[in-house]
């Protein structure tokens, strides 16, 4: 029996002696998905999932603290991703393909531009680069996304665009899809969580780093995906970066918000699948 999203096992790893959950779903070069602010395994779209894996093979998992993972949740984006380096060696994966969405956007950036040996290529969905951006959150994202349970309504509002009527469709679809597997008692509920992911963006945004400044020099091809209209990282934030970033693509897909390969799973797939395998 063929195995799809909805039913495939999960699996865990040792990891730094913490304990990494993880699901593999498909075939072909790997690609490591980086999850959003509250997202668990339960929570990528499985349509979304299973058309990546008629190409790659996809690997999600739980960050260290989060969902079906221990440990705790790292306050700095470095050791974030210096902990999904290491799952990656556990998992034998010497190069690879790295997706990020949102928060896990962000973490995709330091993978590609602190490892750009191990990193082939990098998409970014529903994010904003590193840095400091001059377009802020909307206050309708703080309104819903720190609610400690979320409803389909504030799914519709944080991810989508609730002024579209071929948005809200496609909201509640991939929100039927997402809850035929989802088990809400995982999802990262409280204040002390929430801070955790905060105190990382926050470090993310003072850039001691200077990672910005890499869009410039990398070397690693990216490929960003939002939506026109995203109430957390605004697509304009993007439009600085893109004229001097000679491996960034950008694509803006209509009438879409913060979720814009849920709203689209078929198109966007196809552009990620492009972009991978060329």
């Amino acid at each position: 029996m063929k195995q799809t999203a909805l039913s495939t096992e999960t699996k865990y790893a040792e990891v730094n002696s913490k304990i990494i959950a993880y699901r593999t779903l498909g075939s072909g070069e790997p690609i490591l998905l980086v999850n959003r602010f509250r997202g668990t395994l339960d929570t990528w779209d499985p349509l979304f999932l299973d058309l990546l894996a008629t190409k790659h093979t996809v690997i999600t998992f739980d960050y260290e603290g989060i969902g079906y993972s221990g440990g705790e949740l790292p306050l700095n984006m470095k050791d974030v991703a210096a902990g999904i380096i290491d799952f990656a060696n556990v998992m034998k994966l010497d190069t690879f393909h790295v997706m990020g969405w949102s928060y896990g956007g962000l973490v995709v950036q330091y993978l590609a531009f602190l490892y750009p040996d191990r990193v082939k290529k990098a998409v970014l969905l529903g994010t904003n680069p590193i840095g400091k951006n001059e377009i802020p959150f909307e206050p309708a994202f703080f309104e819903h996304a720190l609610k400690p349970v979320n409803s389909s309504s504030d799914y519709e509002v944080i991810f989508f665009e609730p002024n579209s009527e071929r948005s809200r469709q496609a909201a509640k679809s991939s929100w039927d899809r997402i809850a035929e597997r989802a088990d809400s008692t995982k999802i990262p509920a409280t204040p002390e969580l929430f801070q955790r992911y905060f105190a990382a963006t926050a470090g993310v945004k003072e850039d001691q780093d200077d990672l910005r400044k890499e869009f410039a020099h990398t070397s690693v091809p990216l490929l960003a995906i939002s939506g026109d209209h995203d109430i957390s990282f605004a697509i304009e934030n993007w439009y600085p970066i893109v004229r001097n970033a000679p491996t960034t693509q950008l694509i803006v897909l209509p009438e879409s918000g913060h979720a814009p390969q849920f709203q689209y799973p078929e198109l966007s797939v196809g552009y990620i699948h492009s972009f991978l395998n060329n």
